[in-house]
């Protein structure tokens, strides 16, 4: 047992159960939530039984007042009284199981070195994941066994937008996987694939922060970790609109970032079209069978022209405007409407879909393209780096939804024919926007499938979230790792965050920008962490060192826009600004 000096004894006014129990702290002595204690009580027959637990709860009061005005009394001498303070502890371990009570009376020690790892259960994880700090300033771990598919998968994290600080939280536990040297020989086919929708700022994680101190770095130290930008980054952002060039569309980072888009031809073979109608509520329409009649038809006819454009029935289509048009003259010709939308298939639902696509036209004419010359690398894929960045803030809600559900339907189709020998794991925020509660669309069925049988695959899924309690029950209920930041208050009393205690719940609603409650199956109690700052840059305004150099991958240095146009002569006056 620890050797540090004890802190109280356990109470014997109040009931003490083997999972719940309070301790009365000494003179000179305090316990604060989530600070981790071990008592010891004989019992006959077995021997001595350690009982550890964390701090859940902390109150103070006078002893020997009655009313709410003796606090004056007593501070002048008048009334004798003494302050009295009480911890409640939440039972974690039991050593050996033997569940009894701790009896009143006995000592209750703050547990350090082996006996914290002991009641927190790190001596039992045969690879562990440092996701920051606990409250005494110590690591704390996430089971490795719980995130790589071997007995469990997939995070879930919540919090209010902006204060919580999910995403920042995800991505370090991905640096956490990919450097702390975890994942052994496995980290070679380990990949990251992050869907990026708030802004550039995940456009830099290649490159160092300029925040970055010798105090960020003895916290990075301390939980075993280098202090340093990720080793291998690739970032996709789709097309500028209206730019034939196929330049992608980012201001902050102008090399370095590769576009993406789908031909037409690509868009057709691979029936992409159910993807253009993903919000929820559509799946529950009768013109869904119009979808795939449709896309069907569009695989067996298209045929490729070059360049990604096709021609279907002698008509050669270059933009995703010339595939709406030609499919609204299918649909509404009343001779070929019968082979296009099905023979019994009505009016009424016919236009319902025309409507449906029509309105899809300004969203995705930049992503499905047949008039952009082919570039090499233009496929959204995580096989040449470890974290591949896409980038939708540019793009509309619903061609954010298109990209997600095509990138995600292929990245899947991909690893399940590999086999799972490798690692990918997918970090989508906003979950609920694409795996909501109510309603089916192909999106959420890529999620589900994922969330059920993913990890057998090696597709672990980090889900970030405003509200648990609007993404569908079975993504949440699948994650075996469980991250909650600052909540609201009307949030926080959902049955989705069941597994926060009382206490955890109302601190929930206070947590201060990274601190997090972190709960996996082999510790009972959440634990509360804090984890460092981003050594990466998050924004253009972060990256260390040369602006110039900080907006290229490789450190070139940025090319002179006036570069090509010709040279003066050198009797030419000087421009009059």
């Amino acid at each position: 047992m620890s050797e540090e000096a004890p802190v109280g004894r356990v109470v014997g006014t109040e009931d003490s159960t083997p999972l719940l129990f309070s301790v009365a702290l000494a003179q000179e002595q305090y316990l604060q939530l989530d600070d981790v204690v071990v008592t010891v009580r004989p019992v006959p027959g077995i021997g001595p039984v350690l009982t550890s637990g964390v701090v859940t709860e902390v109150r103070a009061r006078h002893e020997g007042a009655s009313f709410g005005s003796d606090v004056f009394l007593i501070a002048d001498g008048v009334l004798p009284a003494q302050v009295q303070e009480v911890a409640e502890i939440t039972t974690t371990r039991v050593e050996p199981e033997c569940y009894v009570p701790p009896t009143p009376g006995s000592l209750v020690r703050r547990a350090t070195g082996d006996d914290r790892a002991r009641a927190l259960y790190f001596d039992q994880m045969a690879l562990k994941v440092p996701v920051g700090l606990g409250r005494d300033g110590e690591p704390i771990y996430v089971n490795l066994e719980f995130l790589d598919g071997t007995r469990g998968g997939h995070v879930s994290i919540s919090g209010i937008s902006g204060v919580a600080t999910k995403t920042s939280f995800a991505l370090f536990l991905l640096y956490s996987i990919f450097r702390s040297g975890v994942l052994g020989r496995r980290s070679v086919n380990a990949k990251a694939l992050v869907f990026s929708v708030k802004g550039e700022d995940l456009l830099f994680l290649d490159q160092p922060n300029n925040r970055l101190d010798d105090d960020l770095r003895a916290a990075y130290a301390k939980l075993g970790l280098l202090a340093a930008p990720f080793a291998s980054a690739g970032f996709f952002a789709p097309p500028t609109p209206e730019d034939l060039s196929g330049r992608p569309h980012v201001t902050g980072r102008t090399s370095g970032v590769t576009a993406f888009w789908w031909t037409l031809a690509e868009f057709c073979t691979e029936e992409l079209l159910p993807y253009v109608f993903a919000d929820a509520e559509d799946e529950r329409n009768q013109y869904t069978m119009v979808i795939h009649q449709v896309a069907a038809r569009l695989r067996r006819e298209a045929t490729p022209v070059g360049d990604g454009a096709i021609a279907v029935g002698g008509k050669v289509l270059r933009t995703y405007d010339d595939l709406v048009e030609f499919v609204s003259d299918r649909l509404t010709d009343e001779d070929e409407r019968r082979d296009w939308a099905g023979p019994v298939t009505g009016t009424g639902t016919i236009n319902a879909f025309l409507r449906r696509l029509r309105s899809s036209l300004k969203p995705l004419r930049s992503i499905v393209r047949g008039d952009l010359t082919d570039a090499p690398g233009r496929r959204v894929s995580t096989d040449a780096h470890q974290v591949t960045v896409v980038d939708l803030h540019n793009l509309p809600e619903r061609a954010q939804r298109f990209v997600v559900g095509v990138v995600l339907a292929s990245e899947t189709a991909r690893k399940e024919a590999a086999g799972p020998g490798g690692l990918l794991f997918t970090m989508i925020d906003e979950l609920n926007k694409y795996a909501p509660r109510e309603g089916s669309s192909p999106i959420k069925e890529v999620l589900l499938d994922i969330a059920e049988r993913g990890r057998s695959l090696g597709i672990i899924l980090i889900g970030a979230q405003q509200t648990a309690s609007e993404v569908e029950r079975r993504i949440v209920s699948n994650s075996s790792i469980k991250v909650v930041g600052r909540l609201d208050p009307a949030e926080a009393g959902r049955p989705e965050y069941g597994f926060l205690p009382p206490s955890q719940r109302q601190r929930a609603t206070l947590a201060k920008p990274g601190t997090m409650f972190v709960s996996q199956p082999e510790i009972p109690v959440p634990l509360a962490v804090e984890f460092p700052f981003p050594a990466w840059a998050t924004r253009l305004s972060e990256s260390a060192g040369d602006p110039q150099r900080a907006a290229s991958t490789n450190g070139a240095a940025r090319l002179d826009p006036f570069a090509r146009l010709p040279a003066m002569p050198d009797d030419e006056d000087d421009a009059p600004f």
